[in-house]
């Protein structure tokens, strides 16, 4: 394995990691941009941009980007999120230069047509409204709007229905003249790749974009609050939060050891109380979302409307139980999972490649996985008191909850149950 990074005179970062023994490559283009850098009027537009990417170029109408990619069997796709927006394609290594070819067309010369915007809006239209037929996506919205309130990072990717249907051609392009630019951009490929031959084709193909910074993302400010939202379904969709840490964090390792250890697996605490023991829910996890200035740290479960207070107190219970330690062999059971999911992503040409990118926009630096592992491993059981403890001590929690509610515990008492 040979990763090797180079950048451009146009300030594009260039990096590829060549994996032998595979044929297959995975070409990527990582964007310093996403939902939470959109003002409240352009709310969804990131997100659009990417569907739109596809849709023409001064040289390729959708058909032929689509008709070439099949050609040669590759996969081409995108995917927006609140930092950062992604276009990949996976080819045969002989197929790296149209995939560079591709991806520089789209980028630098989508004409984002009239008429298959029109038609786009209307996809996302109803990408929307099946986001909001299901339950277990939108209570994440809610919990988001709630401990972000009024801020960029608090909306919802997609954005609003309303919002969206108001683009036009203008705002597309006006956005990606604000936020394409080199120096926010990465471009890698792991897999069957030669790092010069690749080098070269950046030179000859990203040559049209801009080379100035784009603007900061507004400062994260969490908030915390309780939302509840009745609606007449099966089950009570509940997500309960508390403040984490970003991914710059000291302890960042240490509190992603922390969330597996609660919900992460078959043998966490969550799982094995509320799942195994007491049949309370078939759907119960914990997850650290972590960001480039704030993160948090929350409990998803799936419950009946009966079920609902034992369920809260039960979780309550297994979170407050981590302020009294770990045992050394439950800690390393965690450890060894995300060290595990982490080797094994590597056996995936298109993980590395926007792993690559995802680092070196973050970090400014690519982190080998060894590097990590290590980290992971330093994580002590002082430090999971440690960290449960400072969590408990917060008062400005975030509770969600979406379905029916009766005898649902007020946000004050979900309070007093963590003491």
């Amino acid at each position: 394995m040979t990763y090797t990074l180079t950048t451009l005179p146009n300030g594009l970062r260039v990096a590829t990691e060549t994996l032998p023994g595979m044929e297959s490559a995975t070409v990527a283009v990582s964007v310093d941009v996403g939902a939470r850098f959109e003002q409240e009027s352009q709310g969804g537009i990131s997100h659009m941009l990417e569907h739109m990417a596809f849709k023409g170029t001064k040289r390729r109408s959708a058909k032929d980007i689509a008709e070439e990619m099949d050609m040669i069997g590759g996969q081409m796709n995108a995917y927006t999120s609140l930092e950062n927006t992604v276009y990949y394609t996976r080819v045969m290594g002989k197929d790296v230069p149209l995939a560079v070819d591709m991806l520089a067309d789209i980028l630098q010369h989508s004409t984002f047509d009239e008429e298959e915007l029109a038609r786009e809006r209307q996809v996302i239209l109803q990408e929307i409204a099946m986001h909001n037929d299901t339950p277990d996506d939108l209570v994440f919205d809610y919990f988001s709007e709630t401990a972000y309130p009024e801020q960029p990072i608090g909306r919802s990717i997609l954005g609003k229905p309303e919002r969206v249907s108001s683009f036009a051609r203008a705002d597309l392009a006006g956005y990606m003249d604000s936020y394409y630019h080199t120096k926010n951009m990465v471009l890698t490929a792991a897999g069957k790749v030669d790092h010069a031959a690749f080098v070269k084709l950046a030179e000859a193909h990203f040559t049209e974009l801009p080379t100035r910074a784009h603007p900061a993302a507004e400062q994260a400010k969490y908030q915390g609050g309780d939302k509840r939202v009745k609606r007449k379904l099966e089950q009570l969709h509940l997500v309960l939060g508390f403040e984490g840490v970003s991914f710059h964090h000291k302890d960042y390792y240490a509190w992603q050891v922390l969330s597996v250890l609660l919900g992460g697996g078959m043998s966490s605490r969550l799982f094995q109380e509320v799942r195994e023991k007491r049949g309370l829910a078939y759907t119960v996890q914990a997850f650290l979302s972590s960001y480039a200035d704030s993160g948090v740290l929350a409990i998803y479960a799936a419950t009946s409307e009966s079920k609902a207070p034992e369920m809260l107190s039960v979780a309550c219970a297994e979170m407050a139980k981590l302020q009294k330690g770990v045992e050394d062999t439950e800690l390393q059971r965690a450890k060894n999972q995300i060290k595990s999911g982490l080797f094994m992503s590597r056996e995936s040409t298109s993980s590395i490649a926007e792993w690559i990118g995802r680092h070196l926009l973050s970090f400014g630096r690519y982190k080998p996985a060894t590097e990590i592992a290590a980290s992971v491993d330093a994580v002590t059981a002082e430090d999971i008191k440690h960290i449960s403890e400072s969590i408990l001590r917060r008062k400005n929690l975030t509770l969600t909850a979406l379905g029916p509610q009766k005898g649902l515990p007020s946000y004050d008492k979900v309070h007093g149950m963590l003491s």
